[in-house]
């Protein structure tokens, strides 16, 4: 049985732990912004006592933005359940959209988000070129070899 927990001050440094080990940094850029994980809001998953799932979010006015969703085991509803847990936040606090930022290259992230009700809202052309000043580790490539370029805004209206 999953269960879904709020990130707190007892788990924070296991959630951060885990971030980094699933092959992440604690920054990421957004839109030309660095933004740290490390600090953001939202939930993890757990089975059997072992995380399998965790989503990132920030509220900015009367929105969510959703930073990062991460299930460790595909196709048993752990992202869906975090994604519905983050929207219920959402709604709970009388946010009137939730969005988020993928890349050109995660077909998975938009196949996903535009089965749960998510819509393509706007298209940051060569966006990466900018992020990779302030965070120059960031690939050339990305999934399937596809050159990493663009970043993709998706939203849901509440």
């Amino acid at each position: 049985m999953t269960s879904i927990r709020q990130i707190d001050q007892a788990s924070r440094e296991q959630i951060n732990a885990i971030i980094i080990r699933q092959g992440y940094t604690l920054q990421m850029v957004v839109r030309g912004e660095s933004v740290d994980l490390g600090s953001a809001d939202g939930y993890y998953a757990c089975e059997n006592d072992q995380v399998v799932g965790v989503i990132t979010y920030r509220l900015l006015g009367k929105e969510m933005e959703i930073l990062s969703l991460d299930s460790f085991l595909e196709n048993k509803g752990i992202g869906t359940a975090l994604l519905n847990k983050a929207v219920g936040r959402a709604k709970e606090a009388g946010m009137e959209k939730i969005k988020l930022i993928t890349t050109n290259d995660n077909l998975p992230a938009l196949r996903f988000y535009q089965k749960r009700g998510f819509d393509l809202a706007r298209l940051y052309c060569n966006a990466l070129d900018q992020a990779r000043k302030i965070k120059p580790e960031i690939p050339l490539t990305g999934m399937d070899g596809i050159p990493l370029k663009h970043e993709i805004e998706l939203e849901m209206i509440l």
